[in-house]
């Protein structure tokens, strides 16, 4: 990790993310709908940026899925009745990575996600941008591999609106200034191999880029 993935872990607190927000996806994954948001979280030491760098992983651990997703970031404490054009003062679009077959392994057992999804280099994230309920509707939000486009996403299909995410996420785990979510991803996540190049978009403007380095 270097000094400027360091700075970066320094200043976030929690991470929360979104499983299954997208029906789509549910549908693509073979997995039920949620009655409820499915929250999980990732470790400070998850999260890099994403600025034309080279992100490195264990092939060995098997299958590597990347899940593009509108990230948010809270601006102030949460209060109850508190809108998200007050709570919310910027965002991006981030990937969350999956080793998938330790994934399936430890659902199966009943255990923690962590080791699927919480390893370093989990968390990525693009620059960050001025944050608007109505930007967020207008703007489709893009992952390309290999200049191909993988997925494509918009938070009006979302199963859980983003104010339902930030009430639910408050008022069971506690929100405050400096947390992230990653809101959940649509279909079309991807296997990664060896030197593939990722580009997260906003509309047409690119956030981040990166190379995938498997060990």
């Amino acid at each position: 990790m270097n000094e400027t993935g360091v700075m970066i872990q320094q200043s976030f607190r929690n991470i929360y993310c979104v499983g299954r927000n997208y029906a789509s996806f549910a549908e693509q994954m073979g997995n039920a709908m949620p009655e409820h948001p499915l929250i999980f979280m990732k470790p400070t030491h998850s999260v890099e940026k994403m600025n034309s760098n080279s992100l490195e992983f264990y092939g060995s651990r098997g299958e590597i899925n990347c899940e593009a997703e509108l990230v948010l970031h809270i601006g102030r404490t949460y209060e109850k009745g508190i809108q998200i054009e007050e709570l919310v003062d910027k965002m991006t679009i981030g990937i969350d990575f999956t080793y998938r077959d330790v994934l399936n392994k430890v659902k199966k057992r009943g255990q923690p996600w962590l080791p699927a999804k919480g390893f370093p280099n989990s968390s990525a994230i693009g620059e960050f941008r001025s944050f608007t309920s109505d930007s967020v509707l207008q703007n489709d939000f893009k992952l390309r591999k290999n200049r191909e486009i993988l997925q494509v996403g918009n938070v009006k299909n979302m199963i859980f609106s983003l104010q339902t995410l930030i009430d639910f996420i408050a008022e069971n785990f506690g929100l405050g200034a400096g947390d992230l979510i990653y809101t959940g991803t649509p279909e079309g996540i991807g296997t990664l191999q060896h030197n593939d190049s990722l580009e997260i978009m906003w509309g047409e403007e690119t956030l981040g880029s990166c190379q995938i380095l498997l060990k």
